[in-house]
Order: C-alpha cells, then structure tokens, then sequence
C-alpha cells in the first residue's frame, strides 16, 4: 500500500470542509468516501494495471446498481442512493473513475491539453457535484471547472516527488519538459534542478490563467454559502501557487500554514460581502 494517506484534512477536495451547511456534510462525506476508494485503488501499488481496472469496474457496476458482485464497495452504495435521492447526474461520480483508469494505466501526457482534458474527469466533477448540491445553474459549471482544474494541477506540481518516487507518474506534460530540458535525473533529486524549476513555473502561469477563467464564478452563484466557499479556494490555490513558485517542492513538503488558511478565509469573507451578483447568462457558457 501507499507509505502515505491522505485525508480531508490534507486534500484539496473539499478544500474548506467545515464551511459547507451541516445538512451537507453528510452528502459531501458520502461522495468524498468514494473518491477516496477510488483513488486508493488506483494508486495501490500491490495491484497490477488490470487488477485496478477491475476494482474500479466493479465499483461503477455497483454504483450503477449491479447486484451480487465479487466485492461489496459501500462507498458505492451509499454515493448510488444519494445520486438517485437527490436527482443527480451519476457522470459526477463515473467521470472520476474514468479519470484513475487513466491514473491506474499510467499515461503520459504529452501536452498541456491532454493534461487539462484529465482534469476535466479528475477534477470538474467535484465542482458539478457542490454546483448540483447547491441547485446552481448549468451555467455556473465551466468556470468551475476551470478553478477545479487549477486546484488540482497545482496539486500535482505540491505532490512532484510523490507522485514520481511513490505512484511512478509524471503530470508534468512532456512537451513543457522537452522546452526546458528536464531529464528523468530532475526528478531523481532531491532538490530543484534551474530546469525543473523553469517548467514548473510555465505551468502555474497557466494555472493563474485558469484562475482567471473562474473569477466569474462567485459573481454568477446564487448561494452566499458556496460563494464564501469559491472565494476560500480561490485564495487558497493562489497562495500555494507562491509558495510553490518560491520553496523547492522537491526538497520540502511544500503546505498552507493556519495563517493561510485564516488569512484566506477573512479575505473571502470580504470579498464575499462587496461582490455584486451577476445573471448566470454568461456568453459561451452552459445554459
């Protein structure tokens, strides 16, 4: 198994937990709990490919409702009766297993869009599930998946050595790679090569283009809650994207301190206050 678990309290999904209404929790917990199933199936290093893939088969049968299966996922039990109780798409839970078939098969990305379209199944869902929870308009879903995007690129920049030493996976896209002539020894360091250090930057400036894709968002949200919420992850990813831009994440685990985490509370509350709502009619999104 993994030398390290994660748990809510160090993953960025639900980044800001203990902000969502208490009658939420429970539904969050419960989509939670099967993304982390998922995840530890695909990341599970006693497996092999086709044993993972089988795994993560049977728990979209089981989501789905298939009956009478090898294995008995709970996870996948509890997320299908809340799915159907709820009247929520089951693509907010199926597009994440897609994406850890493709963790699990190990692709290399070669490009900065094939990186992006991984999130769009690793991560946009997540947004789609809170936007739905919250009875949001369609319209609000692809600057939220520009933001989920954000976060978990930036993530996998935070999880560099991790994710290479630990899960054998580069997120890295290889043509950034190749343009700053960054070598597999990069990635053996343990310090940050000028090199590794140059396509890391390239990458968290598109990340802060993506950030400025989503600064919609809490404008054309109608829950006060959930736009405290963007505003929280908003500030957040903006600060590791500093640290990370300024700490060598190959030689430390680079981590958002307390003071982070108040200072961008306090910040979301403000801007929350003085933000001015906007029509979800918004050109060129879902309507």
């Amino acid at each position: 198994m993994k030398t390290r678990h994660k748990n809510q309290k160090d993953e960025n999904f639900p980044v800001a937990f203990c902000l969502f209404p208490r009658h939420y929790k429970k539904i969050i917990n419960a989509y939670y709990m099967f993304a982390r199933t998922a995840d530890d199936i695909a990341d599970n290093p006693s497996l092999s490919c086709d044993e993972k893939i089988k795994e993560l088969d049977i728990l979209e049968r089981i989501l789905l409702g298939e009956k009478n299966l090898s294995h008995d996922y709970q996870c996948a039990t509890d997320l299908r009766t809340i799915l159907l109780d709820n009247n929520f798409d089951f693509s907010v839970a199926t597009d994440l297993l897609r994406a850890f078939r493709q963790d699990a098969d190990g692709f290399v990305y070669q490009s900065w869009a094939q990186l992006t379209n991984y999130c769009l199944y690793s991560a946009a869902p997540v947004g789609r599930f809170l936007l739905a929870l919250y009875n949001e308009s369609p319209s609000t879903y692809i600057p939220a998946a520009a933001l989920c995007s954000a976060l978990q690129i930036v993530n996998h920049v935070q999880d560099t050595r991790y994710d290479y030493h630990v899960l054998k996976r580069v997120y890295f896209p290889e043509k950034i790679l190749h343009k700053y002539n960054v070598s597999t020894a990069d990635l053996e360091n343990n310090f940050l090569s000028e090199e590794l250090r140059n396509a890391a930057n390239d990458i968290l400036v598109r990340v802060e283009r993506l950030l400025k894709d989503a600064e919609i968002l809490p404008q054309i949200v109608t829950s006060s809650a959930l736009r405290i919420e963007i505003f929280v992850i908003i500030n957040l990813t903006k600060s590791m994207i500093y640290k990370l831009q300024h700490c060598d994440f190959l030689a430390q685990n680079v981590k958002l301190s307390k003071f982070d985490w108040i200072c961008a509370a306090t910040k979301a509350f403000g801007q929350a206050l003085f933000t001015k709502r906007k029509a979800t009619r918004v050109t060129g999104l879902i309507k």
